[in-house]
């Protein structure tokens, strides 16, 4: 008899859905004891069709795939962009009355040729922009991408003050075209820098495409709430002013608190000077969240908080100088300063009028480069005392560097590269001992 026993086992398989480890909820719950059943399945469908529709806005693995900064950011970066969508109707809607649209006067080959001028001068305006700050925007994304959308409301209104100085139409509007190109170059460019950021899954590719999903839906809201607001503000130009001049603001506004909350973790020329000062004062290392709310969002010149009691180190270094620009007393101090501070270095520095300069090797690395900056700002620091700037400085980095730079990778910093504009002036140097022969 108790050979004959059976020993049953009950199976319990269960079933969730979700891509994300921390967003996963059952739908069904299947039991095998002895015969199949469906104990219970998620009564909840809301929930089920509510996930498969965020997916299509929100990237895989959401949000543990993302930086804690991308939520803010997309939210803001999505207000701004519905008031521009909105504001585009009722500038182009005061551009098409300009070239003509809609009076039996205006000629097509006429209306053509004013918008082929418009567009060509863009296409000028965002390779000259290129040419000469190509270079720049990776390092200063924030800036940038606050300004891009600066000179966005500018080009808007050249199109909305067309109609009101016909004789300077093409003008006014190829002015807005190049401004517009200008945007069109810094925004592209900062959204791919700030893309890389957010991704934490080697997923910025997933990123991107859902980013152009909320745009996609942003622009769908923003044109239909636009013809509406455009249709209620025909023929009444204090309305259609009043309109556009609010959103603007409010434009203004929600692109300053989208580059706000960005906590950028890689290390530009005003990030590390922020962190040098402190780590110089404190011995500590600030996370990249407390420098974002001390580093400058606008260019410097635009702020009042430049000040000689606020002094900001990375504007007393220059990154790469030309050797042949300096003058005799100067190119001896930097022949005994290389044979001397900086034997095994790949870089050498200059100080002239408290500015430091800094050369740099033709075979330098990224590593180098980085070394080379935070030496730097270590001799700017040095540089109001009367003392051996050198010699200082270069103990500071023999002492402090590796610790500084340990602090930064254990806070969250990024540490292989340092963001800044293209070297496009280099050196190459040895140094060789002389014997002196005697007869």
């Amino acid at each position: 008899m108790e050979a004959s026993k059976k020993t049953e086992q009950q199976l319990i398989i269960e079933e969730w859905n979700g891509s994300s480890s921390t967003k996963l909820f059952k739908t069904a719950t299947i039991s095998i004891s002895p015969s199949l059943q469906i104990n219970s399945r998620s009564a909840n469908r809301f929930n089920h069709v509510w996930r498969r529709f965020l997916d299509a806005f929100v990237p895989e693995g959401f949000p543990g795939s993302v930086t804690p900064d991308y939520v803010p950011f997309q939210v803001w970066d999505s207000l701004q962009g519905l008031s521009t969508y909105i504001r585009t109707m009722l500038s182009t809607q005061a551009l098409l009355s300009a070239i003509g649209v809609g009076e039996k006067s205006a000629t097509i080959i006429g209306a053509t040729f004013q918008w082929f001028l418009r567009d060509l001068t863009g296409m000028l305006g965002g390779i000259l922009f290129t040419f000469y700050q190509g270079s720049n925007l990776d390092s200063n994304a924030k800036m940038w991408r606050l300004v891009a959308d600066l000179m966005n409301d500018l080009g808007m209104l050249m199109d909305l003050l067309s109609p009101l100085f016909p004789s300077a139409f093409v003008f006014i509007v190829c002015l807005g075209s190049l401004s517009r190109s200008f945007t069109g170059v810094a925004s592209g460019a900062t959204r791919a820098a700030l893309t890389q950021h957010f991704a934490l899954q080697n997923n910025a590719a997933d990123i991107s495409a859902k980013e152009g999903s909320q745009e996609t839906m942003a622009t769908m809201v923003g044109m239909a709430l636009g013809m509406l607001l455009a249709r209620m503000t025909t023929e009444n130009p204090l309305a259609i002013w009043f309109s556009f001049l609010s959103l603007t603001m409010f434009h203004m506004y929600a692109n300053y608190k989208a580059v706000e909350c960005l906590a950028l973790d890689s290390l530009n020329f005003e990030r590390s000077s922020i962190l040098l000062q402190h780590f110089i004062e404190t011995g500590q290392v600030l996370s990249p969240k407390q420098v974002s709310t001390m580093e400058h969002v606008l260019p410097l010149w635009t702020t009042l908080r430049l000040s000689k009691s606020a002094k900001l180190l990375h504007t007393d270094v220059k990154l790469g100088l030309r050797v042949s620009s300096l003058d005799h007393i100067e190119m001896v101090n930097l022949l005994n300063s290389a044979g001397s501070f900086y034997k095994k270095a790949k870089y050498l520095l200059v100080e002239r009028k408290g500015i430091v300069s800094v050369i740099m090797h033709k075979d330098s690395t990224a590593a180098d480069i980085l070394k080379s900056y935070i030496h730097a700002l270590v001799m700017a620091n040095l540089v109001d005392g009367k003392r051996s700037l050198h010699l200082e400085s270069q103990s500071w980095m023999d002492k402090q560097y590796e610790i500084f730079i340990q602090k930064l990778k254990s806070s969250g910093w990024k540490t292989e590269r340092l963001l800044s504009p293209s070297i496009i002036w280099k050196a190459h140097w040895h140094c060789e001992s002389l014997d002196e022969k005697t007869d």
